[in-house]
């Protein structure tokens, strides 16, 4: 036997590495080690590099082919020829790179095991190699990115070819890569799909190669493939089950993206067809694509298809902030009060601890002193919540008021504007205690701060509605990151990604996608709260001593001071 061991970093390796990787999870790992995950692209079509490795070396071994091999996981080109070149004819033929991605700690982590000896290679006629992974991530045929932290064996199966070269006749479909250049050969392109009222578009975030032109492969994956099953609960297609694509490619002509549709489309109503053509061109333009509208065909033949009015998500209105007694938008060192809702905060009898604006300025969701959580309308202030414990408040799009007590997160209750709190099933029933909680904008998705054994995580799940909107229940959870620490703050940033404030002795704000990678940074030192925003730009941060802070550059910047509370809006 020979065996070479790459340096490997000192880490835990987390316990319940299965849980993480169900495609609809039920629970979470209740041990194990932290991983704050992966630094994002900073582009949608940032493709002017792309790594490129090499193919066989001429009498190299079988560690050596099997090395070469992984490192060809980096060149997607032609469908991954250069890795083909490592595998015996037959295997080219049958292995499927697309299949999925193991993402590991790094080249220098692998430990390779081969069944030969290295002064016995000569001799032998086959071998068997195993490499050892420290994995991070991995991705599925459908794009679906999870956190999988862990040791991972891989086995192949090598045989000497007539012209003396070694090349592996059997191996696990997929490739591997590295996390740090995970994302300068993969891309997330966030798919849309309709909330269950066909109102709200949802995005599901996928990982593709990178292309010069992404519209083929989301399209493809719009169209035949289905919502992640974590989120398919609160979301819905527009494309019918019998309308496929009827070529491999979609052309982009004149800024029109020409998708050609299988007959059964040609029979289908007008609203279906509009419906389509706006999850469609949704899709292509959150996935960089410049298109200015998606034209279907059958048969070479038109249809007409129009579209639909979806809910936009609120634009960016400032900050908002409790200073002097004020509550209000701050520009500069003045704030801007919100109609019927200032006044009110102002007359308020305990105060404020918290406060979520509703997205169109009507409501307000306050948590006083008291720690009860209270709506505020113009001319009413009613108390919805007097439970002990209770976290910060979120409301969502639809008006109804999240609340739930930090030390029993099953017992989630959503209350409207009747102020009749309704009860949500299936809420994070595997934790023990839950610290922060943020609907997104969509209403679609619930993010949480959850404990769950001696583990912190940062998770999501789906919001089943009514046909009237009120919340039900919620879906399986979605692990995203495994925290270090006690997160201080929540938020939305966009419609796709979190920001956590972590560790108020050494503050950090990590930004993760939801269904990607995420990526960490200082916060200022005396951090104690976040607001969510539309952009990162948006983003700010609350000193202990009333200091504001927005983003400059990849630094901080104070810009206000003698703030109280640093409010957030609905969504965000």
């Amino acid at each position: 036997m020979s065996r070479r061991t790459g340096r490997r970093s000192l880490r835990v390796m987390a316990l319940a590495v299965a849980a993480l990787l169900l495609p609809a999870c039920a629970g979470l790992p209740t041990s194990g080690g932290v991983s704050v995950g992966l630094k994002l692209g900073e582009s949608e079509q940032e493709v002017d590099f792309l790594p490129v490795a090499s193919g066989p070396i001429t009498g190299a071994g079988p560690e050596q082919i099997v090395e070469g091999f992984l490192e060809a996981g980096i060149t997607t080109t032609d469908n991954w020829d250069t890795a083909r070149d490592f595998l015996a004819p037959s295997l080219q033929r049958t292995w499927r790179p697309s299949a999925g991605v193991s993402i590991d700690l790094g080249v220098d982590t692998r430990t390779i095991t081969s069944s030969v000896p290295d002064d016995a290679v000569e001799d032998a006629d086959t071998a068997e190699v195993q490499v050892l992974l420290d994995l991070v991530a991995s991705v599925d045929d459908s794009g679906g990115y999870s956190e999988a932290l862990g040791p991972s064996p891989v086995p192949f199966t090598l045989e000497r070819m007539e012209d003396g070269e070694w090349r592996i006749t059997d191996a696990p479909d997929g490739v591997v890569i590295d996390e740090q250049r995970f994302p300068n050969v993969f891309e997330g392109y966030p798919l849309q799909y309709f909330d269950l009222a066909w109102s709200r578009l949802v995005p599901d975030m996928r990982w593709f190669p990178r292309r010069q032109s992404p519209a083929t492969t989301v399209t493809q994956q719009l169209i035949g493939g289905g919502p992640s099953d974590w989120l398919k609960p609160a979301v819905q297609t527009a494309f019918p089950a019998d309308v496929q694509l009827a070529q491999d490619a979609v052309p982009i002509v004149g800024q029109v993206a020409e998708v050609a549709l299988t007959r059964p489309a040609a029979g289908l109503d007008p609203t279906t067809l509009s419906r389509m053509r706006t999850q469609l061109q949704s899709t292509l333009r959150a996935a960089g694509v410049a298109v200015t509208q998606v034209r279907f065909t059958v048969d070479g033949r038109a249809l007409d298809a129009g579209v639909v009015d979806v809910v936009e998500p609120p634009a960016e209105v400032g900050t908002l902030v409790l200073k002097d007694g004020a509550f209000g938008r701050i520009v500069g060192d003045e704030i801007s009060p919100i109609d019927g809702i200032s006044a009110e905060v102002a007359r308020l009898p305990q105060p404020v601890l918290s406060l979520d604006l509703a997205a169109d300025d009507s409501r307000a969701a306050v948590q006083l002193a008291d720690r009860h959580v209270y709506l505020v309308r113009e001319g009413a202030v009613d108390e919805l919540d007097d439970r002990s414990g209770l976290i910060e408040p979120s409301i969502d799009p639809y008006g109804y008021t999240w609340t739930v007590p930090r030390s029993t997160p099953s017992a989630l209750q959503v209350t409207g504007s009747d102020v009749a709190p309704l009860e949500v099933a299936n809420a994070w029933p595997t934790a023990s205690s839950v610290s922060a909680m943020r609907v997104s904008a969509d209403g679609a998705r619930v993010a949480a701060v959850l404990t769950v054994g001696k583990q912190i995580w940062v998770v999501v799940a789906a919001v089943v509605r009514d046909s009237s909107g009120a919340p039900t229940e919620l879906g399986d959870v979605k692990p995203l990151v495994q925290l270090s620490g006690q997160a201080s703050a929540l938020g939305w940033v966009g419609a796709d990604r979190l920001a956590v404030l972590v560790d108020p002795s050494s503050p950090r704000l990590i930004t993760q996608v939801v269904g990607g990678p995420g990526s960490a940074e200082a916060a200022p030192s005396t951090a104690v709260s976040a607001a969510g925003a539309r952009t990162s730009a948006g983003v700010r941060i609350l000193g202990s001593d009333g200091a504001l802070f927005a983003h400059a550059g990849s630094a901080w910047r104070e810009i206000a001071s003698g703030v109280s509370v640093l409010a957030t809006r609905a969504g965000e």
